[in-house]
């Protein structure tokens, strides 16, 4: 999912149906569109055309695709956090320079030995 309401929407199922255990969702940084749109069809999921049009003219852009792609899953989880979710499941692909920057907008960065963990930037 790429859309907060999505994951909102399904906890809120799950939870009206009893489920009570927490639920984590799973953020993918987008940094190839081409590739996340052939993902998406075959696994039947919703791509919002608004990411579409982020990523359009940015096929040779590498620097720049990590950029949107950044800020994009970052503000997803701002709002998820918004909406009450506390943990996180980032889908690196071999791409951990992606979660750590977006951990680092979120302002969640590494701790000291023995410091308390920290949480989002609200």
């Amino acid at each position: 999912f790429f859309e907060p309401d999505t994951f909102f929407r399904f906890r809120d199922a799950a939870a009206a149906r009893g489920i009570t255990a927490e639920l984590v969702p799973g953020i993918l940084p987008v940094s190839n569109f081409a590739q996340l749109k052939k993902m998406a069809a075959g696994c039947n999921t919703h791509v919002p055309a608004w990411m579409a049009r982020l990523f359009e003219g940015l096929d040779d852009k590498p620097a720049a695709r990590q950029l949107v792609a950044a800020t994009v899953a970052a503000e997803l989880c701002r709002r998820l956090y918004a909406g009450g979710v506390r943990h996180f499941h980032f889908y690196t692909l071999n791409r951990a320079e992606l979660a750590y920057a977006i951990c680092h907008m979120l302002g969640v960065r590494p701790a000291a030995a023995g410091a308390p963990a920290q949480e989002l930037a609200a």
